[in-house]
């Protein structure tokens, strides 16, 4: 893999959890401020409030993508899909514990899933390198920030279909109606396929967080499809704009692809009969 850094861990660490949580935390706040204003715009906040938390899902993914590669490099080839769902089954567990811990303070939910997360993270990315001996020199930050982005898909996601990020709603119109099997796997494949599919000693940062970004917005555009099912008209909003931005991120991958390679051939079809 090329070791050329468009965007630095710092950058993308940023970006997961700035717009990761801006995302989440507008889709309580905008129904708030809608309530304030009243009349139509008040409407129009509360229906596309949802879509912004799963704007915020895509932000980690394109994150969480990166911590993957940078950790799998190492030669983990089938520990990526196994880091996938480590990663989502410590931000499951994160998530459901801040956003419960916290009922009285919602606002709060969100931070104390994000420090939750990091904690559990830190420490299995810590037994990984000194129990297990991996010998991996980013294995315990890599494991935290895929722990992290991992909370911040499943809330993000969640809300998204859920309305916002109060745990009784996610309870009842998440995890009830087992949509929450859709979020967990498919937010996980989100994160740890980019990797895989550009894996090769020519693969590159930039073509793997467009993919990132395809497949966020893959996520997106299914969990638009559960959402139409719970909030109605929101989940429209969430399902059109999936596909479109999955349409743009995969046609800038689609032309790294094309630019990365030395040529691109026909081979035509396979003969019936062998030569």
């Amino acid at each position: 893999m090329s070791d050329v850094k468009e965007r630095s861990p710092n950058q993308l660490l940023l970006i997961g959890i700035i717009g990761g949580l801006l995302g989440i935390y507008l889709t309580y706040l905008l129904p708030f401020a809608g309530d304030k204003i009243g009349g139509n715009p008040a409407i129009v906040l509360r229906t596309i409030a949802p879509t912004f938390g799963a704007l915020g899902g895509i932000c980690a993914v394109v994150w969480g993508a990166d911590a993957v590669r940078r950790v799998a490099k190492y030669g983990l080839g089938t520990g990526v899909p196994s880091i996938g769902q480590i990663a989502m089954g410590m931000g499951i567990i994160a998530a459901m514990f801040g956003l419960a811990i916290v009922k009285t303070i919602v606002l709060a939910g969100p931070i104390v899933a994000l420090v939750t997360a990091s904690i559990l993270g830190f420490i299995v990315g810590w037994f990984a390198q000194n129990v297990i001996k991996m010998k991996i020199p980013v294995m315990i930050r890599c494991m935290t920030e895929i722990a992290a982005s991992g909370t911040i898909i499943i809330i993000g996601f969640s809300a998204a279909v859920a309305g916002n990020f109060e745990f009784a709603n996610i309870v009842t119109l998440v995890f009830d109606n087992g949509i929450i099997l859709a979020v967990f796997w498919v937010g996980a494949v989100a994160m740890l396929h980019p990797f895989n599919a550009c894996l090769g000693p020519d693969e590159k940062q930039k073509r793997l967080l467009y993919l990132a970004g395809s497949t966020g917005a893959i996520t997106m555009a299914i969990i638009g499809i559960a959402a139409t099912m719970t909030l109605g008209t929101s989940g429209v909003i969430t399902l059109v704009l999936g596909i479109g931005l999955w349409i743009i991120f995969y046609k800038k991958f689609w032309d790294e692809v094309y630019h990365d390679a030395s040529s691109v051939v026909g081979t035509g079809l396979i003969p019936k009969t062998e030569a």
